[in-house]
């Protein structure tokens, strides 16, 4: 499903940027709340907290082969959020992305 507004698309896109664009993002959103980028904060923020608490655990080893598949996995899912907020599209990020929506559903 595409997006045909321009309004919501900006703090989509914002979102991916930092855990500091999320944020940014959600204020740009709080006036005049736009599904289309409240869908993407969500994901976004979830992405980010992942990162974060992964993070954390993946630190603890000193080794490549455990930090690299950790990498690649928060990069697939920041790179396929990103990607659909720039098309416009409402995909949910492979794996987390239903559960991004429950948890944050209080973000509209």
């Amino acid at each position: 499903m595409e997006y045909s507004s321009n309004q919501g698309k900006a703090p989509a896109i914002i979102a991916y940027l930092t855990i500091i664009g999320t944020i940014i993002a959600y204020f740009m959103n709080n006036d005049e709340k736009d599904p289309f980028a409240s869908f993407h904060i969500r994901q976004a923020l979830g992405i980010h907290i992942t990162f974060y608490l992964l993070g954390i655990v993946v630190s603890w080893f000193d080794s490549w082969f455990i930090s690299a598949p950790f990498y690649l996995f928060i990069i697939v899912l920041w790179g396929y959020g990103l990607i659909a907020a720039i098309q416009g599209e409402r995909n949910e990020v492979p794996i987390l992305g239903r559960q991004f929506q429950n948890w944050f559903s209080t973000i509209n």
